[in-house]
């Protein structure tokens, strides 16, 4: 699924993001990853989604080597990936639905299933009954899950989620991290980066990372670290 080895990334102003990073993740796992704002997690988000290309060391995510010259298998890789970022990005003006089949418009999926998938993917995110609400009438938690409602719509194998409870209450973030974890069930690979350990506490099932300064300092499965 995902092979990082020795894995450093330097950006063009000489900032190291990244130092020597060694992992495997295999298909189906569940994945935090802590650490502090800005120590690495988003970079190494950056780095799976092909935004960004190793400075040094060898990264192949679900069988794609990640690297200036695989470019064109790697707009391909894409097509496989969920990503739930920071900044939503929703359409102003558009509905739910309308904003979920936006994401699928570049992959060549149909209309009709374009649309089929999206009000499937807004059912099982729990937000049915909103589809055709305006994206400016919904509440911060509920345009999260049209956020993720777009990453699933895509029926990706692996889902990227980059601090996805941020700027939610307690409840509303266990609700969303309980979300994201469903999806395992559909042999999905899910990663999630956080700095909220504290909603992460009891997980047992999942594997756990921690980034320090663009340095993994801890990686084991069980509670988190």
């Amino acid at each position: 699924m995902i092979i990082s080895e020795n894995v450093s990334l330097i950006y063009p102003d000489k900032t190291q993001a990244l130092f020597d990073v060694n992992l495997e993740i295999k298909p189906g796992e569940l994945v935090y990853i802590t650490g502090p704002s800005g120590s690495g997690k988003t970079s190494f988000l950056k780095l799976l989604m092909g935004m960004e290309f190793p400075t040094s060391g060898s990264l192949s995510v679900l069988g794609e080597t990640i690297n200036k010259s695989n470019y064109g298998n790697i707009q391909n890789l894409r097509r496989k990936i969920g990503p739930v970022f920071q900044e939503f990005k929703l359409i102003q003006g558009r509905t739910a639905l309308e904003n979920v089949m936006m994401g699928m418009r570049f992959l060549g999926i149909k209309p009709k299933l374009m649309k089929e998938q999206a009000h499937e993917a807004l059912e099982k995110v729990g937000l049915g009954l909103k589809k055709y609400s305006k994206v400016e009438n919904l509440s911060w938690g509920e345009s999260q899950r049209v956020a993720i409602a777009r990453a699933v719509a895509r029926k990706p194998l692996l889902i990227l989620a980059d601090e996805p409870t941020g700027n939610l209450d307690y409840d509303n973030a266990i609700n969303i991290l309980k979300l994201l974890k469903s999806f395992r069930e559909e042999d999905i690979t899910v990663i999630i980066t956080t700095h909220a350990t504290h909603l992460i506490n009891n997980e047992k099932d999942a594997m756990f990372i921690n980034v320090y300064k663009g340095r993994i300092t801890a990686e084991r499965k069980g509670l988190a670290v």
